[in-house]
């Protein structure tokens, strides 16, 4: 296994619509190791493959990697899709391993019923609700190019922009 740099916004790969995984392949299964043990690394919960620069529709989570004494739940998920979502909705302060040290609150449906492919090569259907509903929403949007951020007003995004810009200077 191999920790990854995860890449920092604004990068123009993190806005990118993400390409479908064709098949389930050795190199698919090595990458997911990969962003398991990057996301658990950095700490975090979620890492959507653009954040590693990778352009490929998948991501990884472990809302309970973030409980003490909670037994790990590593989960990979290939091409995922929201197939129903509650009208009921929650706040979380989230953020973003390509966004750190930044956090908002974020209104999302509460529960949502994702239909995804598996490393197993099998279609997988799953019922999340509370931090799983939220996390599995925004690693999805980075799927399709969007970040924490644009749920947010104008002023907020452009503050934190600003910031990462001043931060990635910093590190050059």
């Amino acid at each position: 296994m191999t920790l990854r740099k995860i890449l920092i916004h604004p990068d123009a790969r993190l806005r990118k619509t993400c390409d479908p995984v064709a098949d389930v392949s050795d190199q698919l299964r090595a990458l997911a190791d990969d962003m398991l043990e990057t996301m658990y690394e950095a700490p975090g919960i979620g890492l959507a493959a653009p954040q590693i620069g990778v352009l490929h529709r998948m991501f990884v989570m472990d809302c309970a990697s973030r409980d003490e004494g909670q037994e790990p739940t590593p989960m990979v998920l290939l091409n995922p899709e929201i197939i129903a979502a509650s009208d009921e909705t929650n706040v979380y302060e989230e953020g973003c391993l390509s966004i750190p040290e930044q956090y908002a609150e974020v209104t999302r449906p509460k529960a949502v019923t994702m239909r995804w492919l598996g490393l197993d090569g099998e279609e997988h259907q799953a019922d999340f609700d509370g931090i799983w509903a939220t996390c599995a929403q925004h690693e999805l949007d980075h799927l399709n190019g969007k970040l924490f951020i644009d749920h947010l007003g104008a002023v907020k995004r452009t503050m934190i922009t600003n910031k990462m810009k001043k931060l990635k200077k910093a590190r050059a």
